[in-house]
């Protein structure tokens, strides 16, 4: 069942105000909060993550029905490449080095805001990349 195409960017524009304030502050609890929120999205999809939530029962009633729609399958790889950095960068603002949790998290962070200002989403296109080359190897 295909999802609306608003609420992936939602919750990029949401990670990317988390990610930015964990770039800010060192922040890794708000890291560890933001990295259950991307197994949340790979595992059930991006509309069983907190923001996914958020937006089916907050914003989606007040701005009306959705016009575009998108496979599901895209942004929840691009949740899981998004769990994987986020996990890199909670190791290296906890146990170190601290470099390591600063690029994972400024990688973690251009991804979602690439997605939430201009609705690009890395994730989805790395999940087509592969789909393609995995179909062209059988």
């Amino acid at each position: 069942m295909d999802i609306d195409v608003r609420g992936p960017r939602f919750g990029a524009a949401v990670t990317t105000v988390v990610l930015a304030v964990v770039l800010i502050t060192g922040s890794a609890w708000l890291l560890a909060w933001q990295t259950l929120a991307f197994a949340l999205g790979a595992a059930g999809g991006p509309g069983r993550s907190p923001y996914g939530l958020l937006f089916k029962k907050l914003l989606r009633p007040r701005i009306g029905p959705p016009t575009e729609f998108e496979a599901p399958e895209p942004p929840r790889f691009a949740q899981a490449v998004g769990l994987l950095f986020a996990g890199v960068g909670l190791v290296g603002f906890t146990v170190g080095p601290e470099w390591l949790g600063l690029a994972a998290t400024g990688a973690a962070l251009a991804a979602a805001f690439l997605n939430a200002a201009f609705a690009y989403c890395l994730g989805c296109e790395m999940y087509l990349l592969v789909r393609r080359a995995t179909v062209r190897a059988e």
